[in-house]
Protein backbone atom coordinates (compact mmCIF):
# COMPACT_ATOMS: atom_id res chain seq x y z
CA UNK A 1 0.00 0.00 0.00
CA UNK A 2 1.47 3.34 -0.62
CA UNK A 3 2.70 5.22 2.15
CA UNK A 4 1.03 9.35 1.88
CA UNK A 5 3.45 11.81 1.11
CA UNK A 6 4.75 14.17 3.09
CA UNK A 7 6.83 17.29 3.21
CA UNK A 8 8.00 18.92 6.72
CA UNK A 9 8.99 22.50 6.04
CA UNK A 10 11.93 23.38 8.41
CA UNK A 11 14.40 20.86 10.03
CA UNK A 12 12.55 19.18 13.32
CA UNK A 13 14.47 17.16 16.29
CA UNK A 14 16.59 14.11 14.41
CA UNK A 15 14.22 11.55 16.86
CA UNK A 16 11.08 13.31 15.28
CA UNK A 17 12.33 13.24 11.83
CA UNK A 18 13.20 9.48 12.25
CA UNK A 19 9.90 8.66 13.36
CA UNK A 20 8.30 10.54 10.73
CA UNK A 21 10.96 8.58 7.95
CA UNK A 22 9.94 5.09 9.40
CA UNK A 23 5.64 5.64 8.69
CA UNK A 24 5.61 7.90 5.77
CA UNK A 25 7.18 8.81 2.66
CA UNK A 26 9.01 11.84 3.94
CA UNK A 27 10.87 15.08 2.25
CA UNK A 28 12.92 16.84 4.78
CA UNK A 29 14.38 20.64 4.29
CA UNK A 30 17.73 19.58 4.25
CA UNK A 31 19.37 22.72 4.51
CA UNK A 32 16.51 24.32 6.67
CA UNK A 33 15.53 27.31 4.80
CA UNK A 34 12.44 29.37 5.31
CA UNK A 35 10.30 28.08 2.44
CA UNK A 36 9.52 30.51 -0.46
CA UNK A 37 5.36 31.02 -1.69
CA UNK A 38 6.44 28.81 -4.89
CA UNK A 39 8.04 25.67 -2.52
CA UNK A 40 4.74 26.09 -0.47
CA UNK A 41 2.60 26.22 -3.69
CA UNK A 42 4.48 23.20 -4.47
CA UNK A 43 3.72 21.13 -1.00
CA UNK A 44 0.45 21.83 -0.97
CA UNK A 45 -0.47 20.90 -4.60
CA UNK A 46 2.45 17.56 -4.83
CA UNK A 47 1.64 16.30 -1.25
CA UNK A 48 -0.38 14.57 0.55
CA UNK A 49 0.29 16.48 3.94
CA UNK A 50 2.42 19.96 4.87
CA UNK A 51 3.79 19.86 8.18
CA UNK A 52 4.26 23.37 8.67
CA UNK A 53 5.79 25.83 11.77
CA UNK A 54 4.47 29.44 12.89
CA UNK A 55 7.88 30.42 10.68
CA UNK A 56 5.61 29.74 7.48
CA UNK A 57 2.49 32.11 5.87
CA UNK A 58 -0.24 29.88 4.48
CA UNK A 59 -2.97 32.66 3.60
CA UNK A 60 -6.34 31.92 2.24
CA UNK A 61 -4.70 33.08 -1.58
CA UNK A 62 -2.03 30.43 -1.43
CA UNK A 63 -4.12 27.68 -0.64
CA UNK A 64 -6.93 28.91 -3.20
CA UNK A 65 -4.25 28.80 -5.98
CA UNK A 66 -4.52 25.51 -7.22
CA UNK A 67 -6.06 22.41 -7.05
CA UNK A 68 -4.84 21.03 -3.51
CA UNK A 69 -3.38 17.14 -2.93
CA UNK A 70 -2.90 18.33 0.65
CA UNK A 71 -5.21 17.33 3.19
CA UNK A 72 -3.99 18.12 6.26
CA UNK A 73 -1.89 20.81 7.48
CA UNK A 74 -0.03 20.16 10.85
CA UNK A 75 1.18 22.42 12.75
CA UNK A 76 3.95 22.31 15.36
CA UNK A 77 3.63 24.32 17.66
CA UNK A 78 0.46 25.20 19.77
CA UNK A 79 -0.19 29.06 17.84
CA UNK A 80 -1.64 28.44 14.18
CA UNK A 81 -3.02 31.94 13.09
CA UNK A 82 0.07 31.41 10.48
CA UNK A 83 -2.56 29.70 8.94
CA UNK A 84 -5.89 31.11 7.28
CA UNK A 85 -8.21 28.35 8.82
CA UNK A 86 -11.06 30.17 7.06
CA UNK A 87 -9.74 29.20 3.75
CA UNK A 88 -8.57 25.88 5.28
CA UNK A 89 -12.31 25.10 6.84
CA UNK A 90 -13.98 26.24 3.36
CA UNK A 91 -11.44 23.60 1.62
CA UNK A 92 -12.08 20.71 3.71
CA UNK A 93 -8.36 20.24 4.94
CA UNK A 94 -7.77 19.11 8.49
CA UNK A 95 -5.83 21.58 10.33
CA UNK A 96 -4.18 20.59 13.87
CA UNK A 97 -1.05 21.86 16.18
CA UNK A 98 0.42 20.53 19.65
CA UNK A 99 -1.23 21.65 22.46
CA UNK A 100 0.07 21.12 26.27
CA UNK A 101 3.53 20.05 25.52
CA UNK A 102 5.09 23.31 25.83
CA UNK A 103 3.27 24.89 28.74
CA UNK A 104 6.11 24.71 31.48
CA UNK A 105 9.03 25.27 28.81
CA UNK A 106 7.29 28.59 27.93
CA UNK A 107 6.26 29.45 31.63
CA UNK A 108 9.81 28.96 32.73
CA UNK A 109 10.81 31.66 29.97
CA UNK A 110 7.93 34.15 30.87
CA UNK A 111 9.89 34.33 34.21
CA UNK A 112 13.15 34.54 32.73
CA UNK A 113 12.48 37.45 31.10
CA UNK A 114 11.01 38.97 33.72
CA UNK A 115 13.84 38.34 35.72
CA UNK A 116 16.41 39.58 32.80
CA UNK A 117 14.41 43.26 32.88
CA UNK A 118 14.23 43.39 36.53
CA UNK A 119 17.45 43.01 37.11
CA UNK A 120 19.11 44.23 33.97
CA UNK A 121 20.83 40.72 33.48
CA UNK A 122 21.10 41.76 29.96
CA UNK A 123 22.36 44.52 30.18
CA UNK A 124 25.04 43.74 32.88
CA UNK A 125 26.21 40.77 31.05
CA UNK A 126 26.84 42.80 28.15
CA UNK A 127 28.77 45.20 30.04
CA UNK A 128 30.89 42.50 31.29
CA UNK A 129 31.71 41.07 27.76
CA UNK A 130 32.73 44.49 26.55
CA UNK A 131 35.23 45.34 28.91
CA UNK A 132 33.31 48.26 30.30
CA UNK A 133 32.38 46.93 33.97
CA UNK A 134 35.12 48.85 36.57
CA UNK A 135 33.85 46.81 39.49
CA UNK A 136 31.36 46.50 42.54
CA UNK A 137 29.93 49.76 43.70
CA UNK A 138 27.19 50.28 45.47
CA UNK A 139 24.92 52.23 43.06
CA UNK A 140 26.12 50.22 39.98
CA UNK A 141 23.32 48.59 37.78
CA UNK A 142 20.09 49.35 40.24
CA UNK A 143 17.12 47.29 39.52
CA UNK A 144 13.47 45.83 40.59
CA UNK A 145 13.23 42.83 42.62
CA UNK A 146 9.93 40.32 41.61
CA UNK A 147 9.05 39.54 45.35
CA UNK A 148 5.75 40.76 46.33
CA UNK A 149 5.65 42.39 43.22
CA UNK A 150 1.79 42.43 41.59
CA UNK A 151 1.98 40.41 38.05
CA UNK A 152 -0.61 40.83 35.54
CA UNK A 153 -1.68 38.46 33.16
CA UNK A 154 -3.77 39.11 30.07
CA UNK A 155 -5.43 35.63 28.64
CA UNK A 156 -5.36 32.86 31.74
CA UNK A 157 -4.73 29.81 29.96
CA UNK A 158 -2.51 26.96 30.37
CA UNK A 159 0.68 28.66 29.70
CA UNK A 160 -0.59 31.95 31.93
CA UNK A 161 -1.52 29.57 34.78
CA UNK A 162 1.93 27.92 35.28
CA UNK A 163 3.31 31.89 35.17
CA UNK A 164 1.03 32.14 37.15
CA UNK A 165 1.91 29.51 39.99
CA UNK A 166 5.75 30.42 39.92
CA UNK A 167 4.84 33.69 40.25
CA UNK A 168 2.92 33.79 43.25
CA UNK A 169 4.51 30.51 44.73
CA UNK A 170 7.86 31.30 43.84
CA UNK A 171 7.95 35.12 44.16
CA UNK A 172 5.38 35.73 46.52
CA UNK A 173 3.36 37.79 43.87
CA UNK A 174 -0.16 38.95 43.48
CA UNK A 175 -1.57 37.83 40.99
CA UNK A 176 -4.67 39.59 38.76
CA UNK A 177 -5.66 38.93 35.09
CA UNK A 178 -8.06 39.38 32.32
CA UNK A 179 -9.36 36.16 30.34
CA UNK A 180 -12.47 36.58 27.90
CA UNK A 181 -14.31 34.21 29.23
CA UNK A 182 -14.59 33.42 33.28
CA UNK A 183 -12.55 31.73 35.01
CA UNK A 184 -13.57 29.05 37.26
CA UNK A 185 -12.12 29.44 41.11
CA UNK A 186 -11.46 25.95 40.81
CA UNK A 187 -8.97 26.10 38.35
CA UNK A 188 -6.62 29.27 40.62
CA UNK A 189 -6.94 27.24 43.76
CA UNK A 190 -4.33 28.15 45.70
CA UNK A 191 -3.15 31.26 43.61
CA UNK A 192 -5.22 33.99 45.28
CA UNK A 193 -5.91 35.07 42.06
CA UNK A 194 -8.39 38.15 40.93
CA UNK A 195 -10.18 38.32 37.94
CA UNK A 196 -10.86 41.48 36.42
CA UNK A 197 -13.50 43.13 34.16
CA UNK A 198 -10.95 44.57 31.85
CA UNK A 199 -7.45 44.19 30.20
CA UNK A 200 -7.17 48.36 31.40
CA UNK A 201 -7.72 47.11 35.01
CA UNK A 202 -4.98 44.42 35.03
CA UNK A 203 -2.33 47.30 32.84
CA UNK A 204 -3.32 49.90 35.69
CA UNK A 205 -2.15 47.87 38.95
CA UNK A 206 0.84 45.59 37.67
CA UNK A 207 4.09 46.24 38.15
CA UNK A 208 4.56 43.12 35.61
CA UNK A 209 2.39 42.63 32.32
CA UNK A 210 2.89 39.09 30.56
CA UNK A 211 0.92 38.68 27.51
CA UNK A 212 -0.34 34.68 27.14
CA UNK A 213 -3.30 35.56 24.76
CA UNK A 214 -3.81 34.22 21.21
CA UNK A 215 -2.88 36.20 17.83
CA UNK A 216 -5.57 37.01 15.28
CA UNK A 217 -6.92 39.62 14.60
CA UNK A 218 -9.05 40.31 17.62
CA UNK A 219 -5.76 40.58 19.42
CA UNK A 220 -3.34 42.19 16.90
CA UNK A 221 -1.86 45.97 18.67
CA UNK A 222 -3.84 44.76 21.76
CA UNK A 223 -1.14 46.62 23.46
CA UNK A 224 -0.80 49.73 21.26
CA UNK A 225 -0.34 53.39 22.48
CA UNK A 226 -3.47 54.24 24.47
CA UNK A 227 -2.87 51.00 26.39
CA UNK A 228 0.52 51.75 27.13
CA UNK A 229 -0.07 54.49 28.34
CA UNK A 230 -2.41 52.91 31.21
CA UNK A 231 0.88 51.37 32.66
CA UNK A 232 2.39 52.49 35.70
CA UNK A 233 5.75 54.53 35.13
CA UNK A 234 8.12 51.85 36.79
CA UNK A 235 6.00 48.28 34.95
CA UNK A 236 7.38 46.20 32.64
CA UNK A 237 5.96 44.26 30.05
CA UNK A 238 6.70 40.68 28.63
CA UNK A 239 5.76 39.06 25.81
CA UNK A 240 5.88 35.10 24.66
CA UNK A 241 2.76 35.22 23.14
CA UNK A 242 2.64 36.65 19.73
CA UNK A 243 4.57 39.44 18.01
CA UNK A 244 1.26 41.23 16.59
CA UNK A 245 -0.22 41.23 19.48
CA UNK A 246 1.87 44.62 20.53
CA UNK A 247 2.81 47.46 18.72
CA UNK A 248 6.36 47.36 18.33
CA UNK A 249 6.52 51.27 17.38
CA UNK A 250 4.44 52.17 19.80
CA UNK A 251 6.20 50.31 22.66
CA UNK A 252 9.78 51.74 21.42
CA UNK A 253 7.97 55.14 22.09
CA UNK A 254 7.26 53.91 25.17
CA UNK A 255 10.10 53.05 26.70
CA UNK A 256 12.14 56.04 24.85
CA UNK A 257 9.98 58.15 26.96
CA UNK A 258 9.96 56.34 29.85
CA UNK A 259 6.26 55.39 29.89
CA UNK A 260 7.46 52.22 31.05
CA UNK A 261 10.37 51.28 32.72
CA UNK A 262 10.93 48.06 30.30
CA UNK A 263 10.20 45.01 28.11
CA UNK A 264 11.15 41.28 27.72
CA UNK A 265 9.78 40.14 24.07
CA UNK A 266 10.40 36.40 22.80
CA UNK A 267 8.09 37.08 19.29
CA UNK A 268 8.06 39.63 17.10
CA UNK A 269 5.31 41.04 14.66
CA UNK A 270 7.75 40.86 11.33
CA UNK A 271 10.04 37.65 12.93
CA UNK A 272 13.00 37.34 12.24
CA UNK A 273 12.75 41.42 11.78
CA UNK A 274 12.76 43.50 14.64
CA UNK A 275 11.57 46.82 15.07
CA UNK A 276 15.09 48.39 14.57
CA UNK A 277 14.84 51.21 17.76
CA UNK A 278 13.63 48.36 20.28
CA UNK A 279 17.43 46.89 19.08
CA UNK A 280 19.29 49.98 20.17
CA UNK A 281 17.94 50.28 23.88
CA UNK A 282 19.00 49.07 27.26
CA UNK A 283 15.66 48.37 29.17
CA UNK A 284 14.47 45.93 26.83
CA UNK A 285 15.52 42.08 26.01
CA UNK A 286 15.06 41.01 22.99
CA UNK A 287 15.46 37.05 22.95
CA UNK A 288 14.76 34.79 19.03
CA UNK A 289 11.77 32.88 20.18
CA UNK A 290 12.83 30.53 22.39
CA UNK A 291 9.77 29.99 24.64
CA UNK A 292 9.56 26.24 23.71
CA UNK A 293 13.60 25.53 23.23
CA UNK A 294 14.24 22.61 25.21
CA UNK A 295 15.63 19.53 23.85
CA UNK A 296 12.59 17.73 25.70
CA UNK A 297 9.81 20.26 24.62
CA UNK A 298 10.61 20.05 20.88
CA UNK A 299 10.96 16.98 20.68
CA UNK A 300 8.06 16.23 22.25
CA UNK A 301 6.42 18.75 19.94
CA UNK A 302 7.40 16.47 17.32
CA UNK A 303 5.67 13.43 18.56
CA UNK A 304 2.58 15.20 19.01
CA UNK A 305 2.66 15.97 15.12
CA UNK A 306 3.84 12.01 14.58
CA UNK A 307 0.32 11.32 16.53
CA UNK A 308 -1.50 13.51 14.81
CA UNK A 309 -0.80 12.61 11.45
CA UNK A 310 -0.69 9.16 11.82
CA UNK A 311 -4.16 9.00 13.47
CA UNK A 312 -5.57 11.38 10.34
CA UNK A 313 -3.83 8.50 7.74
CA UNK A 314 -5.21 5.96 9.51
CA UNK A 315 -8.34 6.71 9.86
CA UNK A 316 -9.04 8.22 13.20
CA UNK A 317 -10.03 11.63 14.58
CA UNK A 318 -6.62 13.34 15.27
CA UNK A 319 -6.04 14.12 18.83
CA UNK A 320 -5.17 17.96 18.56
CA UNK A 321 -7.52 18.68 15.49
CA UNK A 322 -8.79 22.64 15.26
CA UNK A 323 -10.30 22.24 12.10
Amino acid sequence: MRRPRIIVTRRWPEAVEQALQARFDVTLNANDHPFSAEEMRHALTGFDAVLTTVSDRIDGGLLRAAPLRCRLLASYGVGYNHIDIDAARELGLCVTNTPDVLTDCTADLALTLMLMVARRAGEGERQVRSGQWKGWRPTHMIGTRLSGKTLGIIGMGRIAHAVAVRAHHGFGMKIVFFNRSRVEPARLAGLQAEQCDTVDEVLAQSDFVSLHCPGGADTRHLIDRERLARMQPHAFLINTARGEVVDEIALAEALQRGTIAGAGLDVYAAEPSVTPALLKMENVVLLPHLGSATRETREGMGMRVVDNVSAFFDGHEPPDRVV
